[in-house]
């Protein structure tokens, strides 16, 4: 399944990945919305320090202003366990507590929240479990490591956090597939192990209301797979490609990007009819950003992404995907502009 890496890997004892499910990490939740098919983020937030800034994808974090942005890097807690909230307690790993209707006592906004709930199992987590386990045994350059399962529950376990409507499972499962697609007749990507741990990893740090998420799901990805007998060149790949998905816009040459940003945004050359559902899931997602703010933000979001000279860079990508996303962006835009 992948190109090894030749050198050995330290094995760590495994820790469990702290997920927005435990108590006192539950992350602000969004209240459901069923909006119109004229949906999308809303206006752009702060980005983290860490990575560049330019124009958002419509998928992932057009988002509103973070109430915690600190101007920090964001990354792991003291003893390298990934909070879910954004700012954890000073020397702690321990978010501030979520309370309903809490106010941020800096700026008075009231975060949107989920009542707690426990998610549902996906319909395909069996196979998606399985995929995961022989993943990690094919991405170690050793034959001994920990047991892949309990890294595929806590990253499954993440993906069907409550706040979530759009990055959740199934998109997921769709990125993969995707992957799929673009590897069927020709590898693309030069390290496809890599690419599709990358996919995992990609939005499992997720608030609609934060703008560190790629930060943190890369952070993330660099505490647990060392931890999981992956290697540190790899992991600094996947880590590398986890952060690329803030602007989706690869070197040329760098094929594992291509490769894993053209599955992300598949998406848009969906059907009508599969476009629509995506977008209506974007808006539920962000919900608590005024129509108005929404709209402007999003059409800003969709013009930056028709002015650019190619969405995707992938050979199968350009042929089979570029003609059908740039129909849907167009429609979308009418739309907003109605």
């Amino acid at each position: 399944m992948c190109t090894r890496v030749a050198h050995t890997a330290t094995v760590r004892k495994r820790t469990r990945l702290p997920t927005a499910s435990d108590p006192a990490r539950q992350p602000a939740p969004t209240p459901a919305r069923h909006g119109p098919v004229e949906a999308g983020p809303g206006h752009t937030g702060p980005t983290s320090p860490t990575v560049a800034a330019p124009p958002r994808s419509p998928l992932f974090h057009a988002t509103a202003p973070a109430a915690h942005d600190s101007g920090e890097p964001a990354g792991v807690g003291d003893n390298g366990r990934m909070p879910a909230q954004d700012t954890p307690a000073p020397h702690s790993d321990e978010p501030h507590s979520v309370d309903p209707d809490r106010t941020d006592r800096t700026d008075g906004r009231t975060h949107p929240q989920h009542p707690r709930q426990q998610p549902h199992e996906h319909p395909r987590t069996a196979e998606l479990t399985g995929r995961w386990n022989r993943l990690l045994l094919a991405a170690r350059d050793a034959p001994h490591g920990p047991d892949p399962e309990p890294y595929a529950r806590d990253l499954l376990r993440r993906w069907a956090e409550p706040q979530r409507r759009y990055h959740t499972t199934d998109h997921l499962a769709a990125v993969l597939d995707r992957l799929d697609e673009l590897g069927h007749d020709t590898v693309h990507a030069s390290d496809p192990c890599a690419v599709q741990l990358a996919a995992w990893f990609h939005d499992a740090v997720y608030r609609p209301d934060r703008s560190e998420n790629e930060e943190r799901s890369a952070a993330l990805a660099e505490r647990a797979l060392p931890e999981a007998g992956v290697p540190d060149s790899r992991t600094v790949e996947v880590a590398r490609l986890v952060r690329l998905t803030v602007t989706h816009d690869p070197a040329p040459g760098d094929t594992n990007g291509e490769t894993l940003c053209d599955a992300d945004l598949a998406v848009l050359a969906g059907t009508p009819e599969e476009y629509a559902r995506y977008a209506a899931r974007v808006r539920e997602e962000y919900d608590f950003v005024p129509e108005d703010v929404f709209r402007a933000g999003r059409g800003n979001v969709l013009r930056q992404l028709l002015a650019l000279p190619r969405l995707y860079r992938t050979p199968h990508g350009a042929e089979h995907w570029e003609s059908r996303a740039r129909h849907n962006l167009h429609a979308e835009l009418t739309l907003l502009l109605d």
